[in-house]
């Protein structure tokens, strides 16, 4: 689900408060209703009043249209311009996505260290992908100096309220030491985690851990499910790599334990967010 939708269906059910009242309460909720009925042309229109008088959400909003070409042609410039708009006023997933901007380089001029202090700014917030990205910031050394202790804090935030690619990265500082101290277990714990909820690389990086004995006791039908698992995933590259360490697993095998492992594999089913 997109932001714009994702958003508008929490306010519609009355989970986000919103200080509207009388009219401009209205013009945002016809806004909302318009966008939600794939009506962007009123939406943009009901927004772009709001956005015009402050208003942080109408402005974040018409961010998201402007950078998706919903109901307009797609502006990356414009879409910054709202962003910013809504993210000087503390709106953590405009401050986020203005990160975002200034990353890519999209309708802004490519800033790291702009990136990292919207990301921080949203970050600060609560908000688990500016979380994760930041951490990502820190981990490459992008707009902030190198620094794994900074950036394994930064993915725990994140992977506690359930990201699955802070998650995994957590689970690799922990595997190679990076700013915490090893811990093969902790590195499985987070690996599992992700894993549970379907990321192919978590999956590949779990059966290593299985097929090596790190932090978990040595289990071939374990990895070789693991493996299968993250074969099927989109990444071609893990993919291909699941299947060698599939093979080599395989090697080391009996029948009954492969035909075991296919069977956890095909009786394997994602589960939700784990925190």
């Amino acid at each position: 689900m997109n932001h714009c939708r994702s958003f508008l269906l929490r306010f519609t059910c009355g989970v986000i408060l919103l200080n509207l009242a009388g009219a401009a309460w209205a013009d945002f909720d016809a806004g909302a209703k318009a966008y939600l009925r794939n009506d962007f042309a009123t939406a943009i229109k009901e927004f772009t009043i709001e956005a015009r008088k402050g208003n942080a959400d109408a402005q974040f909003l018409l961010g998201e249209m402007y950078r998706k070409g919903q109901g307009v042609s797609q502006d990356y410039a414009q879409a910054a311009k709202w962003y910013r708009q809504s993210a000087n006023q503390g709106h953590a997933t405009a401050q986020n996505n203005l990160g975002v901007m200034y990353k890519t380089g999209q309708g802004v001029p490519q800033d790291f260290s702009e990136a990292a202090k919207w990301y921080r700014r949203s970050a600060d917030q609560g908000n688990a992908n500016a979380q994760l990205s930041l951490g990502s910031m820190y981990a490459h050394g992008q707009g902030v100096p190198r620094d794994y202790a900074e950036a394994a804090k930064w993915y725990r935030k994140s992977a506690e309220q359930g990201d699955i690619k802070a998650q995994l990265n957590l689970g690799v500082l922990y595997e190679n030491g990076q700013g915490l101290p090893r811990d093969y277990a902790e590195a499985v714990k987070w690996y599992r985690k992700s894993a549970d909820q379907g990321h192919a690389s978590a999956q590949q990086n779990l059966g290593v851990m299985y097929a090596k004995g790190h932090g978990v006791p040595r289990d071939y039908v374990r990895a070789h499910m693991w493996f299968s698992l993250a074969s099927l995933g989109m990444n071609q590259k893990v993919s291909a790599i699941a299947v060698k360490n599939r093979d080599i697993v395989a090697s080391s095998m009996t029948p009954h334990q492969i035909a075991e492992a296919q069977r956890l594999a095909r009786e394997w089913r994602p589960k939700k967010s784990t925190r």
